[in-house]
């Protein structure tokens, strides 16, 4: 099956670092086009980072191309302008003040390249708080994200650098309606991506909750349900799995799998209200039959039964799913210098196939400045 690409030839300019920029720039390498990432000489600083930052770097910098380039060095920021003459997006990360100090401001960019698409990977919009620094913890702390995360009294923010990762994934949308328009104008666009926004949509439908029904949600682990089962569940073995009835017909085909057929007898739970307020009777039943079967048994119990259910797995268990284990749903990238390592790309098939770019191997830094940087010169 051929491998669909259809951003190939669109050549992306890339100066950010952490999580957000270099997510917009990887999304746009899998769908297909050249990103050039400009490293300082003595290459990213998020290439060194270790515990859990230690794979934001290699994560997120899948098939690029580096770059190394001084933008203090007034000849090495004017190859970085003469780079961005060639590109059809410039991503970045900084703050709006250094960008108009080295003359790559979008309006100072558009005004030599007009059909430059610039992509600002920003903590906030346009407004109040625009100057403010911002990192993905701030703003779940800020949105409200944080608090529905954990108990009351105890926010917490979600276990990955999610907010980020969807901040980049904006970015690349934007970036796509904009070189769907200058298709039809011929003009670029200043696209702005606000990682506080973004974490504000996530959490729009509790506000929206209140608005209409003037009711405040609590934290998620004291969340009211809205099923009659949504649960944790403990096996004979001490594994959990998650098990869940959100319909008429999951609670039916869940009780007559586990023997509590008289739970569907019973004429005090025959709407979906009655069950969720019987909660505290019908868990305790639903949870003496799982703890008496081992963590295997109830897996072939709810794949027979087309139940809803999950392990809760950890991170690192993934390497051994039989479904990422599929193929195309790991991919094996080269990191120079360092360990070779999987990891997934796009949750994404075109026409049957996995969405990725050529290569997943992660560069060394400025592996690349012989041959963009030799193209560059030779083009004077």
């Amino acid at each position: 099956m051929t491998q669909a690409r259809p951003l190939e030839g669109i050549r992306v300019v890339e100066m950010s670092h952490m999580v957000m920029g270099p997510s917009t720039g990887m999304f746009l390498g899998f769908l297909g086009a050249e990103v050039i990432k400009i490293e300082p000489p003595e290459g990213d600083t998020t290439r060194n980072l270790t515990g859990m930052g230690a794979g934001f770097f290699p994560t997120f910098n899948r098939g690029k191309k580096s770059v190394t380039l001084n933008t203090k060095d007034s000849g090495d920021l004017a190859k970085v302008h003469a780079l961005l003459k060639t590109a059809d997006v410039f991503v970045e990360n900084f703050r709006d003040e250094t960008l108009a100090k080295m003359g790559l401001a979008p309006a100072q960019l558009r005004q030599s390249n007009p059909s430059l698409i610039v992509a600002s990977c920003k903590g906030f919009l346009k407004g109040p708080y625009e100057h403010r620094a911002a990192m993905d913890e701030v703003v779940q702390m800020m949105t409200g994200m944080a608090y529905m995360t954990g108990p009351t009294g105890r926010p917490l923010r979600i276990g990955s650098s999610a907010n980020d990762i969807m901040g980049g994934l904006f970015t690349a949308f934007g970036v796509l309606a904009a070189l769907i328009q200058r298709g039809k104008t011929g003009q670029g666009s200043a696209i702005r991506s606000g990682l506080f926004e973004n974490c504000l949509l996530l959490v729009a439908q509790h506000m929206v909750q209140f608005d209409i029904e003037g009711t405040e949600s609590p934290p998620l682990p004291e969340r009211v349900f809205s099923w009659p089962v949504y649960d944790l569940f403990p096996t004979r073995d001490g594994r959990q799995i998650f098990v869940g009835a959100a319909t008429d017909g999951q609670w039916d085909k869940l009780c007559k799998a586990l023997g509590l057929e008289h739970l569907l007898a019973d004429p005090a739970l025959q709407t979906r209200s009655a069950q969720i307020a019987a909660r505290d009777v019908t868990l305790p039943q639903i949870a003496a039959v799982i703890a008496q079967h081992s963590y295997e048994d109830m897996v072939r119990v709810m794949e027979q039964n087309d139940l809803l259910f999950a392990p809760v797995a950890r991170p690192v268990e993934m390497y051994d799913d039989p479904h990422v284990n599929r193929p195309g749903g790991l991919f094996t990238s080269h990191y120079a210098d360092k360990k070779d390592f999987r990891a997934p790309a796009l949750p994404l098939e075109m026409d049957g196939a996995p969405v990725v770019s050529a290569s997943v191997d992660i560069p060394a830094v400025g592996q690349h400045n012989g041959e963009i940087l030799d193209a560059l010169e030779a083009a004077k």
